[in-house]
């Protein structure tokens, strides 16, 4: 392990993730790589769920799918500014295209799926610096 890896981990230590995806496959797989780099990961399966869980408790960061049955996560992230603007949210979705709608600018960042999770890994890292400044 790099330092670079120690350093990851020592800002992440305390740092809650809500991970948003109906895909099951997709939450169990980046809920255990998000929590190697030492990130306490909550899921949610649906944007209902994501946003009923914003109102119990807040977590540090929302990473967000759009592309989900029933409410897409741009209506959601709609709701979620309306509930607290303050919390950063990162859409993650395998789709492109959603870039270009207006709704997706009121996002953090806008991170494309793919099996290299560190331009995820650092849009968290930018949003978590963010808050402490």
């Amino acid at each position: 392990m790099g330092s670079g890896d120690t350093e990851t981990e020592e800002a992440a230590r305390g740092i809650c993730i809500l991970f948003v995806d109906d895909d099951p496959n997709q939450r169990e797989v980046y809920q255990r790589r998000l929590e190697r780099q030492g990130y306490q990961v909550d899921l949610a399966k649906s944007a209902d769920s994501a946003v009923a869980r914003l109102r119990e408790d807040r977590p540090h960061v929302i990473v967000l799918d759009i592309a989900m049955p029933g409410r897409d996560g741009l209506s959601a992230l709609q709701e979620i500014l309306d509930i607290d603007p303050s919390v950063p949210v990162i859409i993650h979705t395998a789709y492109p295209s959603y870039a270009e709608n207006f709704l997706s600018w009121a996002a953090d960042a806008y991170i494309e799926k793919s099996s290299d999770i560190e331009p995820l890994v650092w849009a968290i890292e930018t949003a978590v610096r963010n808050l402490t400044h």
